[in-house]
């Protein structure tokens, strides 16, 4: 079974310095249909006005993954991290018990354009944590790259619940797959371009839920870039 979240069927709030597209229930945007796919929470695109961006606020019990596509994004939290995200970072944030962060965008004239993912944690009150992958996106992947997973496979980022996110680049004509294990799901964001999966086309931005299917079979329309969610 698959189920289709178009990209025009998103959530959408635009405060001026922020316009973001939210795939699930977020903030002000409540949708019963739409409150996350399995531990799959929060799916947000979003895209920051220079000079702007989310003051220090507090998160708990919650792993937050962040990508960046264009731009680039200023952290800092109570843990003491501090950097400069680029295309091609991948930051986890592991919220536990209790973590204060910001975020803004590092040019005072040029939008910043990311992902924010949200993954609900396997366990609550554990001790923050914070790490970041860079991965080179200059050209195609030639297959999927782990970028994310419960023990940190691979050098990926090590989140706190039974899912795997999987990251590809691909030339048009190019595919990759996923085997899925029986009672497992998926979900695919398409970042860039345009697919089909299983059969059925998705463009830049829609996203699709998978249960009951054995298999996801990416193929690239056009040079596009995806997100693989392997979920229990």
């Amino acid at each position: 079974m698959i189920r289709i979240r178009r990209a025009n069927e998103r959530g959408h709030a635009d405060h001026g310095w922020l316009d973001s597209h939210h795939t699930f229930s977020f903030a002000d945007y409540h949708d019963p249909a739409h409150m996350g796919f399995r531990s799959l929470r929060v799916i947000n695109e979003d895209r920051v006005a220079g000079g702007n961006g989310f003051p220090t606020h507090g998160h708990r019990d919650m792993e937050i993954i962040s990508y960046v596509l264009e731009g680039a994004i200023e952290h800092k939290d109570s843990m003491g991290n501090g950097s400069v995200l680029r295309p091609g970072h991948f930051q986890r944030m592991s919220a536990g018990s209790g973590v204060m962060h910001s975020e803004f965008n590092h040019s005072p004239t040029e939008t910043v354009h990311f992902y924010q993912i949200w993954i609900l944690p396997n366990a609550t009150g554990v001790a923050p944590g914070y790490e970041e992958l860079h991965l080179d996106i200059a050209a195609p992947t030639k297959g999927l790259r782990l970028v994310a997973s419960p023990d940190g496979h691979a050098g990926s980022l090590a989140i706190h619940q039974d899912a795997r996110i999987h990251h590809a680049i691909l030339a048009a004509g190019e595919s990759v797959s996923l085997a899925i294990v029986p009672g497992r799901h998926a979900w695919l964001q398409v970042v860039r371009g345009a697919v089909t999966a299983n059969g059925t086309a998705l463009a830049e931005s829609d996203g699709a839920a998978f249960s009951e299917e054995p298999t996801v079979n990416v193929s690239a329309t056009e040079p596009a870039e995806v997100l693989l969610f392997d979920l229990a």
